[in-house]
C-alpha cells in the first residue's frame, strides 16, 4: 500500500514519456523541448507541496494530510485531461504534484514513526524495490493506453489509480501520529523547526547530495523520449529499453535491502556513489569518440550500471537524512524531499535542456553530479559519528 502511495508521482511522470511528442503537438508549446515542462512543472508542485504537507501532518496527522493530497492531485488529472492550451497542461501538472506530495512524503512520516537507522533503511529499501517496478512498466502503459486511445486518456487512468490508493489507504491505514505527540501548527514553530533542522550536518549534507544526484535523473527522465526515440529512433520500444534500465534500480534497491543492515548505509553509500561517477567518467571518452551517440547496447549498458548505484544510493540518502530528526518526521521529510526536489530542478533543466541529438549532456551530468556528491558527502561525515 505504502509503495503504490510513493509511486503515483512516478506512475504520473513515466507513463506520459511515451505520449510528450503527441501532447507536443497538439498544445504546440514554443520549443519542441518545452515540452519537458510536462515532466518538471509536476516536479515543481511536487516541491512545494512536501515543505507544506510535511508539517501540516505533524500537527494534524498523517491521515487527513494525505486525503488531502489525493484530492489536489484528481483536481489535476481533470485539468490536464481538457486542458486544450499548453499552459493549461502545466497548471494541471503542477497541481497533481502538489497533490502527489502529500502520499509521498508522509508516507516515509509513516516509515519513520515506525523505524529508525538501518531498519528504516531496510524498510525503505523495500519500498523503494516495488516502487521502481512501476516506472519500469509506467511507460508500457502508457503506450498501451494510447494504442486505444490518446494521451488525455492516460490521466483518466492516473485519475483512477489515485481514488484506488485513496479508499485502499482509508480503510487499511491506521494514523500512526498519536494527539500527544503532535507538534503545534503555526509558522514560527516551522521556522524554529527548520532552523534546528538546518544545524544537522547528515540532514543538511545529505539533502544537498540526495538533489544533486536527483538533478542528474531528472535530466534523463525530462529527455530520455527524445534520447531514445528522436536520436536513436527506437520508435515504440521506447519502453522496452526505459523499462529495462528502471529494472536495474529495483534490482539494485532490493539487494541493498537484503545488506544495508550487515553492511551499514555509508558503507553501500560510498561504494554506490564512487561506482557511478567512475563508470560515468570512463564514459565520456567512449562518448566523445562516437560523436555524441555511442552504440545503442554501449549507452544502455552504461544506463543500466550508472541506475544500478542509483537504487543504492537513493535508499541510503534519505534514511541517513532523516537519522537526526525522528522527533519532527513530517517536517524533516519535508525537507529532505522538499529542498532535494528544488535542488535537482535546475539541474534536471540544464542537462534536458543542453539536449542536442546526443547523450553527451546527460553522462557529462551524472559524472559531474557524482563528483560533487563524492565531495559532499566527505564533508558530511567528516563532523557526524560513523554508523
Amino acid at each position: 500500500m505504502l509503495a503504490l502511495m510513493v509511486s503515483l508521482l512516478a506512475m504520473s511522470i513515466d507513463s506520459m514519456l511515451p505520449a510528450l511528442g503527441e501532447i507536443g503537438d497538439d498544445l504546440r508549446p514554443g520549443n519542441p523541448n518545452d515540452v519537458q515542462y510536462v515532466v518538471t512543472m509536476m516536479l515543481l508542485g511536487f516541491a512545494v507541496g512536501q515543505i507544506v504537507a510535511g508539517p501540516l501532518s505533524d500537527s494534524y496527522g498523517r491521515k487527513p494530510i494525505i486525503y488531502g493530497g489525493y484530492v489536489l492531485f484528481i483536481i489535476g488529472c481533470v485539468l490536464s485531461i481538457v486542458a486544450q492550451e499548453f499552459s493549461t497542461m502545466l497548471v494541471g501538472r503542477f497541481l497533481q504534484g502538489l497533490g502527489a506530495a502529500a502520499p509521498r512524503i508522509v508516507s516515509v512520516a509513516l516509515v519513520r514513526d515506525g523505524y529508525q537507522g538501518r531498519a528504516m533503511a531496510r524498510i525503505m529499501s523495500i519500498i523503494m524495490a516495488i516502487f521502481i517496478l512501476v516506472p519500469s512498466i509506467a511507460p508500457a502503459i502508457g503506450q498501451g493506453v494510447m494504442f486505444v486511445s490518446n494521451w488525455r486518456a492516460i490521466f483518466g487512468l492516473l485519475l483512477i489509480i489515485a481514488v484506488v490508493a485513496f479508499v485502499w489507504f482509508a480503510i487499511r491505514q491506521p494514523e500512526t501520529l498519536a494527539p500527544a505527540h503532535r507538534r503545534k501548527f503555526s509558522f514560527g514553530a516551522i521556522a524554529g523547526g527548520i532552523r534546528e533542522a538546518a544545524g544537522y550536518r547528515a540532514l543538511t549534507g545529505y539533502t544537498l547530495a540526495t538533489g544533486i544526484i536527483f538533478g542528474a535523473f531528472v535530466g534523463y527522465l525530462s529527455s530520455s523520449q527524445q534520447i531514445f526515440q528522436d536520436a536513436y529512433l527506437v520508435g515504440q520500444w521506447f519502453v522496452v529499453y526505459f523499462g529495462c534500465a528502471s529494472l536495474s534500480i529495483g534490482a539494485a534497491s532490493a539487494f541493498n535491502a537484503r545488506v544495508v543492515v550487515k553492511l551499514g548505509m555509508k558503507y553501500m553509500t560510498w561504494r554506490a556513489l564512487f561506482g557511478l561517477t567512475a563508470a560515468s567518467g570512463a564514459f565520456i571518452p567512449i562518448v566523445l569518440l562516437s560523436r555524441g551517440l555511442p552504440p545503442l547496447w554501449i549507452f544502455m549498458t552504461w544506463l543500466i550500471v550508472v541506475f544500478f548505484f542509483i537504487g543504492i544510493i537513493f535508499g541510503n540518502f534519505n534514511a541517513l537524512a532523516m537519522e537526526p530528526v525522528g522527533h519532527m518526521a513530517g517536517l524533516g521529510a519535508a525537507i529532505v524531499g522538499s529542498v532535494g526536489t528544488l535542488i535537482s530542478l535546475p539541474i534536471g533543466w540544464a542537462i534536458g535542456g543542453a539536449y542536442n541529438d546526443t547523450v553527451t549532456p546527460l553522462v557529462s551530468g551524472f559524472a559531474l553530479s557524482g563528483g560533487l556528491c563524492l565531495a559532499i558527502m566527505g564533508w558530511t561525515e567528516s563532523g557526524i559519528k560513523p554508523r
